[in-house]
């Protein structure tokens, strides 16, 4: 949502607007558990400055005003930047596509 550009799902964090309709705050959901529509985001305080900035949490998750980012920013300031998850045979998740390595000396 900040920098507009794509990653895989685990990659980013989903976040949820909750509260009533007048007044909302930003949670982060990285268990992908909290009901409501979502917005997903990189882990990243800069990528979370630019959907501010936008007003982009509005539109997403279709909510009138400006939200409370206090929580999901802590929470953002908190969280390590994500490593890809290695797979067996020490492929990681970023290498694949259709079940495929893209590294053809394997083959």
């Amino acid at each position: 949502m900040g920098c507009r550009k794509r990653a895989p799902a685990g990659q980013l964090l989903r976040i949820v607007a909750v509260g009533d309709e007048t007044d909302h705050s930003l949670r982060p959901d990285p268990a992908r558990r909290l009901p409501g529509r979502g917005a997903h985001l990189h882990p990243d305080p800069a990528c979370l400055t630019l959907a501010l900035r936008r007003r982009a949490f509005g539109r997403a998750l279709r909510i009138a005003g400006v939200p409370d980012a206090s929580e999901l920013a802590e929470h953002l300031h908190g969280v390590d930047t994500p490593r890809p998850v290695t797979r067996p045979g020490g492929i990681d998740a970023t290498d694949r596509k259709q079940g495929r390595t893209t590294d053809m000396s394997t083959r």
